[in-house]
């Protein structure tokens, strides 16, 4: 085997180990790491079939590719899982659902203004949450028309639960995150984030003789048309620029929107659940901040791909429910509804 080829692979494997390290880089100061931790699939898939190709050729090389996979296996668990590994129910399961309703837009990009089938959307979401028979909801960028009392719009449509919420005005309506529970709340409240439309809410629920805090999280999205940036490739820098831009804004705001949940986590007397939209994978800053004394419901009780983000699926799963890790989780699944540029997330917790 050349020189060239084991370039290839050296260089290959170095992509590899570059996205292993991105999750304990903070981004703020090192945008472009997060990069490396995004394109950790495609980085894994190159260096297995440089593998293959390494083998099929009896090369001595092929030690490489085979010593850059090796921590592949612990990571790959975060996105795909063979079996189920889930508890059984006891009398504490609570079922919890994390959805990104996508302004009930239908995963297109439109205003919910422009949209023609707005209200039907609605309709759909709110009969799918009802039929998954929730304990608690968490909803992300949620989207009322006009000027409406929330609270009771909320308690009309999903009378057998009590509602946390905040939303911000903009043209037109009102937009941000919902959480709906069917245990008591006690306490609420919630993150403003410096210059961004995102936020995150907490809700404190009792359940039995316990208080759990439940955050709802929304961080910083990229705000991005793949479409745009596809059609405009190789005649359109502009949009191209405009894309970097803002892949290098979002990357460098997320930290430091999780840094000021976890700082409210760890303040906390109570244990804390952590769910929504992270806009982040599994490798990444983010998530392995979030992931402290927490257990991923997928990883734990999953079955097949837990990619939630509808775009170039199974390779993105930005959307999560991180639970203490003295809990078990006994079910997680991806339910693949079109409601939304988003799946939903259901897992069953046992909380006790």
């Amino acid at each position: 085997m050349g020189i060239t080829s084991r370039a290839a692979m050296l260089v290959a494997a170095g992509l590899l180990l570059t996205s292993y390290l991105s999750i304990f880089v903070t981004p703020s100061p090192a945008w472009f790491m997060s990069l490396f931790g995004l394109l950790f699939i495609p980085f894994a898939l190159l260096n297995f079939l440089l593998l293959i190709w390494a083998l099929r050729r009896k090369s001595g090389s092929c030690w490489i590719p085979l010593l850059a996979l090796l921590p592949a296996f612990i990571f790959v668990g975060r996105y795909f899982q063979f079996s189920s590994g889930g508890k059984e129910k006891n009398e504490n399961t609570v079922k919890i659902v994390t959805y990104n309703v996508g302004n009930f837009c239908q995963g297109r990009m439109h205003t919910p203004n422009d949209h023609p089938s707005f209200h039907a959307t609605i309709d759909s979401v709110v009969n799918f949450l009802k039929s998954t028979d929730p304990d608690i909801v968490c909803m992300q960028e949620v989207f009322f028309l006009g000027e409406y009392d929330i609270a009771s719009i909320l308690k009309r449509v999903f009378p057998d639960f009590e509602a946390g919420y905040y939303m911000y005005p903009s043209s037109g309506g009102s937009h941000g995150n919902v959480t709906l529970s069917r245990f008591p709340i006690v306490g609420k409240g919630h993150f403003d984030f410096e210059q961004s439309a995102n936020q995150a809410i907490y809700t404190d629920v009792r359940i039995g003789a316990s208080k759990l805090r439940i955050y709802n999280c929304h961080f910083e999205s990229y705000s991005i048309s793949l479409t745009s940036l596809v059609k405009s490739f190789g005649r359109d820098n502009t949009i191209v620029r405009e894309t970097e831009h803002k892949m290098k804004e979002s990357i460098s705001k997320r930290p430091r929107q999780v840094d000021q949940v976890m700082e409210d986590i760890e303040a906390c007397p109570i244990e804390a659940l952590v769910a929504g939209d992270f806009n982040d994978t599994p490798m990444s800053y983010t998530y392995h901040r979030l992931m402290k004394n927490r257990d991923d419901s997928f990883v734990e009780a999953g079955k097949g791909f837990g990619a939630t983000y509808s775009v170039l699926w199974p390779l993105i799963r930005i959307d999560y429910i991180l639970y203490p890790s003295r809990f078990d989780a006994v079910s997680s699944r991806v339910v693949r509804k079109k409601f939304s540029d988003h799946y939903p997330v259901i897992a069953e917790i046992n909380v006790q």
